[in-house]
């Protein structure tokens, strides 16, 4: 576990992308551990001096080959359990192609594969990614109730 200046015992903090676009929710297969093989959100750890929301967009682009603007926070994700390398407090971020990207997934950095799956069947995901995309999908559902409401 990270120590801060006073010798406390900190969580590391880090950052995932909900990328949901056309019916299809991007995803990278995992190419180390923990869950070695395993489908999951891109993201990763924020890196000191980065924001929360720079560093979703960073591994995004570094895991998945696609750029992507942020719509909105879906939630902060703090169980100590959550990742079997110690406590990792994750936010999560709702986002769209950016308007330059044709969202060509390429596996970049520590994934070994990304692609688009059915937003309807995804496939089991590795930490509570599962919970995240729930999440994310309620968050949708109230977003597209407000535009058909104006």
């Amino acid at each position: 576990m990270p120590r801060n200046e006073r010798g406390f015992e900190v969580p590391s903090l880090a950052a995932d992308a909900v990328v949901i676009h056309e019916g299809e929710v991007l995803l990278i297969e995992r190419g180390s551990p923990p869950f070695e093989g395993a489908w999951a959100l891109p993201g990763g750890f924020v890196e000191v001096g980065e924001t929360v929301e720079a560093a979703c967009k960073r591994e995004l682009r570094e895991e998945t080959g696609v750029s992507g603007r942020l719509v909105g926070l879906i939630g902060v994700y703090s169980d100590p359990g959550r990742d079997p390398r110690g406590h990792v407090v994750s936010t999560a971020f709702l986002a769209a192609l950016a308007d330059e990207d044709d969202g060509q997934a390429v596996a970049g950095s520590d994934a070994a594969n990304a692609t688009w799956h059915a937003l309807s069947d995804p496939p089991e995901l590795a930490f509570d990614h599962g919970i995240i995309l729930e999440d994310a999908r309620r968050m949708v559902a109230k977003l597209r109730a407000r535009e058909g409401e104006t």
